[in-house]
Order: C-alpha cells, then sequence, then structure tokens
C-alpha cells in the first residue's frame, strides 16, 4: 500500500481513494470491475484482534424485533415504522426510457455502447441507494440494541408471485440481514434468525391464539379469543421478539 495508491505485483501503481485508515498486516488485494467501468480493490488485512465477546446478560429494554415488509420495510416491535423507499419503482419511468433509447441504437456501434452505460450508471445509482439506505439503517439498529431478532424469508418461493417478484427484488431483504449479520459480530452483538416456518402474523402475540388463515391484503385484525385488535405488522414484530427470547 502506498499514499493514495494501490500497488499490485508486476502493475505500477494506480492512483486510487483510500477511504478508511489501513490497520494490519496486508494479506490480499483483490481488483473488481462494474458495468460502468469503475474499478474497487477489496483489501484483506489482518489486525490480530478477535471479535468482541457477546455479552450474557441483555437488558430486556434493549431486545428489538424486526418484521420486514413491502408496505414498510422494517417494522420493530416498539411500534416504529420505517417507510420502504422502493428505488426501483421509483427510477422504472426513467429507466424505461433510457432502455428504449438502447433498444433503437445499431448493433455494435458507438452509440449502443453509450447508451448501455447510461442504462448501467442508472441501475449502479439504485443500487448503490438500496445499499446505502441499508447500511445506514442496519448500523442504526446495532448501536441502539443488544439483540436484533429478524424472520428467516423465503424469497425464492416469494417470487412466484408474479404481482410482487419486482417489489420483493426491490427491497432487498436477504442483503439487509446480510449486513446486520456481520454488523453484529464485529459489534458484538447477538443477532437471532427465526424459523422461516414460523407464523409470526397469524398469532396473537397476547394470548398465542393462532389464526388459521391471514391473507396478504388483511393489514388489521381482531384476536377471537382474547378481543385484542391487531396492527398486523406490529403484532408479528412482537412475535418475533417473543420467540426470539425464548
Amino acid at each position: 500500500m502506498l499514499d493514495g495508491a494501490v500497488k499490485i505485483p508486476k502493475l505500477s501503481p494506480m492512483e486510487a481513494r483510500i477511504h478508511r485508515e489501513i490497520i494490519g498486516k496486508v494479506k490480499s488485494i483483490t481488483l473488481s470491475r462494474t458495468s460502468t467501468g469503475k474499478y474497487f480493490a477489496s483489501i484483506l488485512c489482518e489486525d490480530a484482534k478477535g471479535a468482541p465477546e457477546k455479552p450474557d446478560v441483555i437488558d430486556a429494554d434493549k431486545i428489538t424485533g424486526c418484521d420486514l415488509g413491502l408496505t414498510h420495510f422494517l417494522i420493530r416491535s416498539d411500534g416504529r415504522k420505517q417507510a420502504n423507499p422502493r428505488y426501483l419503482i421509483r427510477a422504472s419511468q426513467n429507466l424505461r426510457r433510457k432502455q428504449k433509447a438502447l433498444s433503437r441504437k445499431v448493433k455494435s456501434s458507438k452509440n449502443r455502447t453509450k447508451a448501455r452505460l447510461i442504462v448501467a450508471r442508472c441501475h449502479e445509482k439504485v443500487g448503490n441507494s438500496r445499499a446505502d439506505f441499508q447500511h445506514k439503517l442496519s448500523r442504526a439498529l446495532i448501536d441502539e440494541n443488544q439483540a436484533v431478532i429478524v424472520e428467516t424469508l423465503k424469497t425464492s418461493n416469494m417470487l412466484k408471485n408474479q404481482r410482487l417478484a419486482r417489489h420483493i427484488n426491490d427491497a432487498g431483504w436477504q442483503g439487509f440481514v446480510t449486513k446486520l449479520e456481520y454488523k453484529a459480530i464485529d459489534a458484538g452483538k447477538h443477532l437471532v434468525k427465526l424459523d422461516q416456518w414460523y407464523a409470526s402474523s397469524k398469532k396473537c402475540h397476547r394470548c398465542g391464539h393462532k389464526e388459521i388463515a391471514m391473507p396478504l391484503g388483511k393489514r388489521f385484525w381482531q384476536c377471537p379469543a382474547c378481543q385484542m385488535e391487531h396492527d398486523r405488522d406490529i403484532n408479528a414484530a412482537l412475535n418475533i421478539k417473543q420467540q426470539g427470547c425464548i
């Protein structure tokens, strides 16, 4: 490593924007190239520091259950809801215009190459915006809590629903849980992932009554056993928290 540059064997030093201090011994450097022609260097370092130990005793107020959804991206067990930014849906009209322009270009022409780069930059902007949102939200969750409990979603099955497939891909739940996971390990916090078959939405968090069916359009329901009115998503988040604490 050099100041403001990366040195690869058999190549001259390459200018680089190093956004954080390199600590420890550099073990490897992996170079990658995006579809827009940008190059990134992923640097693996050995700093001889182990992951911090997770606390054995957890404050009950520092535990949160998280339900992931489409109307709201994240619903916490304390009732707070995080709106779903829908980056791809919001950019769809702009993307459609640029993709139509690309389809009209002559194949193998310079204009087609330019149009392809324009479309790739739009997709890259959507991906960067989504990643930035998920990084900030996952960092806030890990910093505010000692334990975070999330559901495990089988997105491959959910994508079979053609009406929701695009919205599910746009949400990127799996990427968000992955970010939560490595941030929790790095901070010495607990991350609990529930079984994918746990029916968090159908169960009353107060009395434990379980409904036979719960269609997606049913956002509020009343428990026939204890007569409690439920917000579907908040009830699911409370069930996730209770199940994760067992």
